[in-house]
């Protein structure tokens, strides 16, 4: 049985789909089709059963999909020991982030990494999904809570801070009340700094829900209403100002962490060198 046999199982076993899995294998629906019945066919055992809402599993295929995922294991640690021991500064370098850190922290470190290390080609993948570092979805990645995988090493990098915003024309509202004024907020308010925001302008009324920080700011700018924002993202975004309260937001702890395996990656610790040349005791 091929180890890429058995990927094109599993990425079957976890979208559902034919389409799904071609999408997350980054191949083509016909050739995860035909790489399915050739690995039935192979170990004369149906493995997926077809419905009308997509592939389920058989009893064959429940069977096996713990071996195939300790042999999922067992490759991926292969490929991060081999590129951990890769002593030269080229190849690729996968970042994972939130958008606005994306958008407003990373571009000046990139910038200069870029400069020092031609060579390397980064991508930055941006949004809520937390790309896995055991997979090698992402070299490096940084959130704003702290990583739970043992295998993971992290560094708190500094303290973010917020602030609340508005659009420059705007009159201030008043603190402990907010009547007249509407509230910006994430998708899902259940944030720290979102909570101290409702607490903070109780009669004002949510308006806009967006979980991009970005659209946030701009609709602050455009005068929707008031937006609490990393102090990163609200200063640079024209046309808005900070509120000057009596209470500040709750400020969060950003980290960065990548995979242990890949700790002598020399395009990987070029990179860390640059963000911590960037980032200590930095938080705008």
């Amino acid at each position: 049985m091929e180890w890429s046999d058995v990927r094109i199982f599993l990425a079957i076993a976890r979208t559902g789909t034919l389409g799904g899995a071609a999408r997350s294998l980054q191949t083509s629906h016909p050739t995860v089709g035909r790489r399915l019945r050739a690995l039935e066919q192979a170990i004369g055992h149906t493995l997926f059963q077809r419905t009308a809402d997509g592939l389920v599993l058989t009893e064959e295929g429940h069977g096996i999909v713990a071996l195939a995922e300790q042999m999922e294991e067992g490759a991926l640690a292969m490929e991060r020991r081999l590129a951990g021991q890769e002593q030269n500064l080229k190849g690729s370098l996968r970042i994972s982030s939130t958008d606005w850190f994306g958008a407003y922290v990373l571009p000046p470190i990139l910038a200069d990494f870029s400069k020092a290390y031609p060579n390397v080609d980064v991508e930055i993948q941006t949004g809520t999904r937390r790309f896995s570092l055991a997979q090698r979805e992402a070299e490096v990645a940084f959130r704003a809570v702290p990583f739970d995988a043992a295998d993971v090493i992290q560094r708190r990098l500094f303290r973010l801070d917020y602030g609340v915003y508005i659009a420059e024309e705007a009159a201030d509202p008043k603190y402990g009340d907010g009547t007249g004024f509407r509230l910006i907020t994430p998708s899902t308010p259940h944030f720290p700094d979102i909570a101290w925001l409702i607490e903070s302008f109780p009669n004002a009324k949510p308006v806009l829900r967006s979980n991009n920080r970005n659209v946030q700011g701009r609709m602050c700018r455009e005068g929707v209403g008031i937006a609490v924002l990393p102090r990163v993202v609200g200063n640079q975004i024209p046309g808005i100002r900070r509120l000057d309260l009596p209470t500040l937001p709750p400020a969060r702890d950003i980290w960065m962490g990548y995979h242990r395996d890949l700790r002598r990656l020399e395009r990987l610790r070029a990179f860390i060198s640059t963000v911590s040349d960037h980032l200590v005791d930095a938080a705008a």
